[in-house]
Formats: structure tokens, C-alpha cells, sequence
């Protein structure tokens, strides 16, 4: 609770607003202009914030005038408050933030002869607990007053402030600019998540709607986020070879760079090319090397772009060594104005398989559980198997246990599996390698010990793993003669969000023991 109060406190320093300031006495006429000569012009400051609320004045807004109604514009004399109705301004303090400050309270004295002002100076606490006790940060209470220019120092200001940008802080301004240029060369760039994808011209286009539903090509590709968008994009027959978005051309015409700001260039090559006729049959053509433009044929246009999906092959260090795009093209007629396209970005790891999600983020019922193994002081590691899944014993048709060994099936989302075979004893076996032998064929080779709690569970999310409990139970087995064992191995899942389901007590019985002539006479 202290550390956090604490940091409240010191954000609420940094945006602690200047306090008001009394207006500042013009200069006169015919007076000479300062000099900056005998203060830097990177060190000087502005005239001191007034502090003081019996100086400040909120409502004086004219120049060694008086404003009317305004009781604590000190240009104002007794004549002036005579003809006051009221105090425009009753009440002047500082910053209501901090935990004690002064007030300065103005009234009229309507009974005098002339109404005359009441001023009274007051103390005031704040009751709030987050109030800020004292401020250290000086540069708040005032801001640095700019340097008029001259003919002497144009040149200098001119250098500082003509770029399109410049530094806030003065000791960077005296930077060289050699060994500014030298440190951006020894720096190293890699894609982060999330940056945008850049490219010769811009960045890696990846449309998608933004106010309305039609397309907007400024919608940049982030590094290693996987989208997918529809929208929609005006056409027309007659114009379709002048319109860039519905061309292959205008998806794959810029290079990618490997790393921001680097003349390493990536080429987008063409994956595939799937043709969509009229009535939406598709057909995956055997040359994807030839570049299909829009064109008219037959009052139609064809080799429009209905559908890309980019595929971007990244290195660990955040370098994009390849990138494909795979297409899908069709053709529209004339009584059609506008198309749906649809667009979609996936990354994959160099020498890596991609393995295909369970759900997003819950599993869905019939698709693999997954799972993997966690050494100390790592993350999750996935099993190596086919969808890094959970599996259990698979029943064979000999039912041999021995003989099924290795052989394991996917534990999917939803459904009660049970399996198992059977174990052949002879006189000959020894228990204790028989158990080793049991626990193994159970657990697999590598049974793991996480299994992921959503479809889409990242391997560094730690707390996104569930752990497995192992419960065991020796149960004795007679030895010295030959006997077969069933042996089993079961999945249940169970919805713990379904309501409960309920349930009645059994009546009472009433076990009540009578006088053996309790009804006598009657029987």
C-alpha cells in the first residue's frame, strides 16, 4: 500500500499544472530591448511564478485598467468598489491538489459609505489522502521563455529550430552530429511485435475496415500478429484495369525489408493462385509463376483479387527471411458495383512446424488437448508429437499389452474415451520390472506434465498451463502362476460452469420399537 501510494503521489507531481501568474507590467515606450548578453539564452527563465494568492487574481484581465465586478484587481481604487454589485471571483487559491493552501476571500462591504471591499486570508486542508504535501519539481512552476530572434542570433536559433523536429532537451542540442550518425550505425534493428512491417515505399499493406465496412489500404501489417479482415471495395467492369487494389500487382509489387531501416531487401513470391468462378467453385491452377492482371473478356472482368493471404518466415533475432502471398482470383460481371475481399497475415519460425490451435482462446469440443513438460526454471515445452496433444493408451486387435507398445491415441476436447489391453503373466515374469513395465505403458514414453488451459495457450505463458497430478495405487499380484489382467485407461471430462443439478434427501426412516402388547385388546 506504501509503495503504491507513493507512486501515486509522484505522478500526480509530474502533472501538477503552473499556478496562475499576475498579469506582467507592459513595458514603456521608447524603452531599449533587453539583452541576452549576460544571461545564456539556454539557461534563462521567465519572470517568477507568483505564489502568493493575495497576488493572484483570475478576473484581471485588462492592463492597468480596472475590470468591473473583478474585487481583487489591485488597478482598482476605492472609487472603482463603490460602484461594484458583486465579486466576480469570491474566492482565489492555488491548486486544489495539494494538502494545505492559502485562500484570499473577497466581499462587499454594502453598509459602508462608499461600499468598500473585505479581503480576508484563510487557511485551507484538504481532506483527501492522495494531496500532494510539497512540490520539488521547480520547472513545473514556470516555462522557459522562448529567445526573441535577432540578427545576431538567427543563424544559432535557425540551426536549433528550422528541422522538422528538435530536441526538448538543451545539453542534446550540442550533440555532434557525426557521432550521432555514428551510434544509429553500430545499433542493431530487429522487428518487434507489432511493428509495423516496412517496406521500399511504405509499409506491408494488410487492408481492413475502419469506420465503415469498405476497405482502407492504410491499415499496416504488425510483425508476428496473425490477422484476418473483410471488407469491402467499389468496382466496376469498365474501369477494372485502372482500379491497383483488385491486382496481383499492387500486393507483391514492393520488397519487404529483412529488418527496419536496412537495405536488405525480401521479395514477395506468389504461394498460389486459386481461380473462382462465377458461381464459386475454385480451382488451384499448376503455374503459380505467371502474374494474372485484371482484364475484359466477354463483358467481364477477370483475375480479380478476391483474397490474399500473406505468409512471413521469421528468424528468432526478428529478421523476415521469406514472404509469400497466396491468391485468390475471380471475376465479376457488369451488374456487380462493389466486391468482398478478404485478407489474412500468419508468421512462422524458421525450422519450425506450425501447429495448428485448439481453439480461440477456449478449446473447441473434438480438437486435440494439448500439452508438454516444463524444466526447471523454463517455460512450457510442447510435446513432440503430432500437435504436441495428450494421449492415452490405444486398444489394439491382438489386446496384447506387451505387443502395444508405443501405440497411443489424441485425447480430444470433449469427448470420455476409454482404452485398454491385456496383460499375459507367466511364472517366468519378475514383479518389480512388470510394474516399471505397467507404469510405462500408461504414462507413454514422454507423458507430459502440463496440459494447456485454453486452445491457444502460449508456451511462455506459464500461468496459461495447468499441471498434471499423478495419483497412484499399488494393488498386490499373485506370482508363481500364469493369469491374465485386464488393463485400462480412461479420459472424463467434466463441465464445472453447468449449474448444479438438484438433488432430494431419502425420507426418514422411522425405526421405532413398541411394547409387544401395544394394541392389545385390539389385536
Amino acid at each position: 500500500m506504501a509503495a503504491a501510494l507513493g507512486f501515486g503521489v509522484f505522478f500526480l507531481l509530474l502533472l501538477l499544472p503552473p499556478p496562475l501568474r499576475a498579469a506582467e507590467p507592459s513595458a514603456e515606450p521608447g524603452a531599449p530591448p533587453e539583452t541576452s548578453a549576460a544571461v545564456p539564452a539556454r539557461t534563462r527563465r521567465g519572470p517568477a511564478p507568483v505564489t502568493d494568492v493575495a497576488k493572484l487574481c483570475v478576473c484581471d484581465l485588462l492592463v492597468a485598467q480596472c475590470d468591473v465586478n473583478c474585487c481583487c484587481d489591485p488597478d482598482c481604487s476605492a472609487a472603482d468598489f463603490s460602484l461594484f454589485t458583486t465579486c466576480s471571483v469570491p474566492v482565489v487559491t492555488g491548486d486544489s491538489r495539494l494538502c494545505s493552501q492559502k485562500a484570499a476571500i473577497y466581499s462587499l462591504d454594502v453598509e459602508a459609505n462608499p461600499p468598500e471591499r473585505v479581503f480576508k486570508l484563510i487557511d485551507q486542508v484538504n481532506p483527501s489522502i492522495f494531496c500532494i504535501h510539497a512540490t520539488n519539481y521547480e520547472q513545473a512552476l514556470t516555462f522557459s521563455s522562448p529567445e526573441i530572434p535577432t540578427s545576431e542570433n538567427f543563424d544559432q536559433l535557425l540551426k536549433h529550430f528550422g528541422s522538422a523536429t528538435f530536441s526538448a532537451e538543451p545539453e542534446s542540442w550540442d550533440m555532434n552530429t557525426d557521432d550521432q550518425n555514428l551510434s544509429d550505425a553500430n545499433e542493431t534493428y530487429r522487428y518487434q511485435y507489432g511493428v509495423p512491417i516496412q517496406t521500399a515505399d511504405a509499409f506491408l499493406r494488410l487492408p481492413s475496415p475502419v469506420v465503415s465496412s469498405w476497405c482502407s489500404d492504410e491499415n499496416p501489417a504488425g510483425f508476428l500478429v496473425n490477422h484476418a479482415t473483410k471488407c469491402i471495395r467499389s468496382v466496376s467492369v469498365e474501369k477494372c484495369d485502372d482500379i491497383q487494389a483488385i491486382s496481383m500487382l499492387f500486393y507483391i509489387n514492393s520488397s519487404i525489408l529483412a529488418v527496419p531501416k536496412s537495405s536488405q531487401m525480401v521479395n514477395i513470391s506468389v504461394q498460389s493462385i486459386v481461380v473462382q468462378s462465377l458461381n464459386g467453385m475454385r480451382t488451384l491452377l499448376n503455374d503459380s509463376d505467371v502474374l494474372r492482371l485484371p482484364m475484359i473478356l466477354d463483358e467481364l472482368c477477370i483475375n480479380v483479387v478476391l483474397g490474399v493471404s500473406y505468409h512471413i518466415t521469421y528468424t528468432d533475432a526478428g529478421e523476415i527471411i521469406e514472404a509469400a502471398g497466396a491468391f485468390v482470383l475471380g471475376a465479376i460481371n457488369k451488374e456487380a458495383l462493389s466486391i468482398e475481399q478478404s485478407f489474412e497475415i500468419s508468421f512462422t519460425q524458421v525450422n519450425t512446424i506450425p501447429v495448428p490451435l485448439s481453439g480461440n482462446p477456449g478449446y473447441v469440443v473434438g480438437l486435440p488437448v494439448r500439452a508438454g513438460f516444463r524444466p526447471q526454471g523454463s517455460g512450457i515445452i510442447q510435446n513432440t508429437n503430432k500437435y504436441s496433444q495428450l494421449t492415452i493408451l490405444q486398444s489394439t486387435s491382438t489386446q496384447d499389452c506387451l505387443a502395444a507398445q508405443g501405440a497411443r491415441a489424441p485425447v480430444l476436447f470433449g469427448y470420455n474415451m476409454i482404452s485398454g489391453c491385456k496383460l499375459r503373466m507367466t511364472a517366468a515374469m519378475k514383479c518389480q520390472p512388470l510394474t516399471q513395465a505397467l507404469l510405462d505403458l500408461l504414462k507413454g514414453q514422454t507423458f507430459p506434465d502440463y496440459v494447456a488451459s485454453f486452445g491457444n495457450s502460449q508456451a511462455q505463458d506459464v500461468l496459461d498451463w495447468v499441471p498434471i497430478t499423478h495419483l497412484y495405487v499399488s494393488e498386490q499380484l499373485p506370482s508363481g502362476r500364469e493369469r491374465t489382467i485386464p488393463i485400462t485407461s480412461s479420459v472424463v471430462f467434466t463441465d464445472v460452469s453447468l449449474p448444479a443439478e438438484p438433488g432430494y434427501k431419502a425420507w426418514p426412516t422411522i425405526n421405532a420399537k413398541l411394547p409387544f402388547d401395544f394394541f392389545f385388546p385390539f389385536v
